[in-house]
C-alpha cells in the first residue's frame, strides 16, 4: 500500500524487509540516463527485481548489467505483477514522463526516481502534482548536483557575507551544438536547480530568444529532440528578479562554449566570487577580491570541498553524487520518514518554472512577466 499523506511512515529497511526496485528504460528513446539503473546496486538493502522496456535487445543488456532475470516489454505489466517499492525513470526523452509517472502512483509504487528535464510544461507538472498527491508517492529528480556535500559551505559563505552582497547569480549552458533552446531545456535545469536551492523561486523574468541573430518568430519552432516538445533559438538570454531580491541570468548560444569553461553558474558578490561547475571536481571554486576593480590583485581560484574552502575533499563525491549515491539513500529516507527529498517534486517544478517563463516572456515581446505563470502548455505554442 501506498504511503499516503499524513500516514504513519513505512519501514522499509528492517531485518524481514528488502527494498524491490524496477527499472523503466527504452532503448532508442531515451535509453537509461545517466545511470539511474546501475545506481541502485550501491544501495544495500535493495533489490532490482525487474527491467521494463519495450525494445528486446536493450532489455536483455539491462538484465545482464543489473544481473536480473525478469524483463517486460510493458511497463505497466512489470508494475502490476513485480509491485516493486521504487523504480528509476530512466528514458532521457521526456515525452514519456507523464504516462511513466502515472502507472508508477497507479501501481502503489513509493517512490521514483527521475531522469530530467522533469516536464515539458506546467501543465504536465500539474498531472504530476495529481497523481503523487493521490498516491502519496514521493519523487526525486536527478539534479544530482544539489546533493554536492560543499553546496552546503557555500550557503554558508553566502551568509557569512566571505564575498560580500550579493550582486548576481550568471549562469550558462554547456553552449555546444544544443546552444540555445535546447541548452536552455537539457542543461539549463541543473543550474536553475542551483539557482533554487540557494535563492528559491522567481518572481518575474524577461527574455529573448533568437535564431540566426533574428527575434524568434512563429516560423522558426520546432519540435525538439529527446522528446522536449516545441522549442526555438540558437540564442537564449533571460533574466530573472528573485524572491530573495537577487537577480540571475542565463545565456546560451550555439557554439560558443568550451567543454572546460561552460554549463554552470558563478555568484558575484561584490567582494568576490564563487564559481560552480556541474559535474565537474573540484564542484567549486572561489576567488576573493572586487570583481570590478583590474588594478586590485585578485587572489587565485580555490577549490572548496565538503570540508570548507582550501580543503582537501575526503568524502566518495563520485559515489555519492556523481554514481546518485546521496539522491537514492535520501529518497529512501523521505519515504520511511515521511519527509520530502532535497530535489523532490516541488523543485523539479521549479525548473520546468524557469524554462517555461522563458518563452512566455519572448512570447510578448520580451515583456516582464510575473510568477505563477497562468499559461500552462508551452508558451511558443501562442507565437
Amino acid at each position: 500500500q501506498s504511503l499516503a499523506f499524513g500516514a504513519t511512515p513505512v519501514i522499509l529497511l528492517g531485518k524481514r524487509n528488502q527494498i524491490k526496485v524496477g527499472i523503466i528504460g527504452s532503448t532508442g528513446r531515451g535509453n537509461y540516463g545517466h545511470g539511474l539503473d546501475v545506481a541502485w546496486k550501491n544501495i544495500s538493502g535493495t533489490l532490482v527485481v525487474a527491467v521494463a522496456d519495450d525494445n528486446s535487445r536493450g532489455r536483455e543488456s539491462a538484465l545482464k548489467r543489473l544481473n536480473c532475470k525478469k524483463g517486460y516489454e510493458d511497463y505497466r505489466e512489470m508494475l502490476k505483477v513485480e509491485k516493486p517499492d521504487f523504480i528509476s525513470i530512466c528514458p532521457r526523452h521526456v515525452d514519456q514522463r507523464v504516462p511513466m509517472i502515472e502507472a508508477a502512483c497507479e501501481f502503489g509504487v513509493k517512490g521514483i526516481y527521475v531522469e530530467k528535464p522533469f516536464a515539458r510544461s506546467m501543465a504536465e507538472c500539474d498531472q504530476i502534482v495529481q497523481a503523487c498527491q493521490s498516491s502519496g508517492t514521493k519523487i526525486a529528480v536527478a539534479h544530482r548536483n544539489r546533493y554536492h556535500p560543499a553546496l552546503p559551505i557555500v550557503k554558508k559563505m553566502i551568509v557569512d557575507g566571505i564575498i560580500g552582497k550579493i550582486t548576481a547569480l550568471r549562469g550558462r549552458g554547456k553552449e555546444d551544438h544544443r546552444g540555445g533552446g535546447e541548452d536552455l531545456w537539457v542543461l539549463g535545469t541543473h543550474v536553475f536547480d542551483l539557482m533554487n536551492a540557494l535563492a528559491g523561486d522567481p518572481v518575474s523574468c524577461s527574455a529573448e530568444i533568437r535564431t540566426e541573430g533574428k527575434l524568434v518568430e512563429a516560423s522558426h519552432i520546432k519540435t525538439g529532440n529527446e522528446g522536449l516538445g516545441l522549442i526555438a533559438g540558437d540564442e537564449i538570454h533571460a533574466r530573472w528578479k528573485m524572491k530573495n531580491g537577487w537577480h540571475a541570468t542565463f545565456d546560451s548560444i550555439r557554439n560558443h562554449g568550451k567543454r572546460e569553461a561552460n554549463f554552470g553558474m558563478q555568484i558575484i558578490g561584490n567582494e568576490g566570487v564563487i564559481d560552480l561547475r556541474c559535474d565537474c571536481e573540484p564542484f567549486v571554486h572561489f576567488r576573493k577580491g572586487i570583481p570590478w576593480l583590474p588594478t586590485e590583485k585578485a587572489s587565485d581560484w580555490i577549490p572548496i570541498s565538503s570540508h570548507g574552502v582550501g580543503q582537501k575533499e575526503t568524502q566518495p563525491i563520485r559515489l555519492l553524487v556523481h554514481h546518485h549515491k546521496a539522491v537514492l539513500l535520501d529518497l529512501i529516507d523521505s519515504v520511511e520518514q515521511g519527509t520530502t527529498p532535497k530535489c523532490g517534486l516541488e523543485e523539479g517544478i521549479s525548473t520546468v518554472r524557469y524554462v517555461q517563463s522563458v518563452f512566455a516572456s519572448h512570447a510578448q515581446m520580451g515583456k516582464v512577466i510575473s510568477f505563477p505563470l497562468k499559461y500552462r502548455e508551452n508558451p511558443l505554442s501562442l507565437l
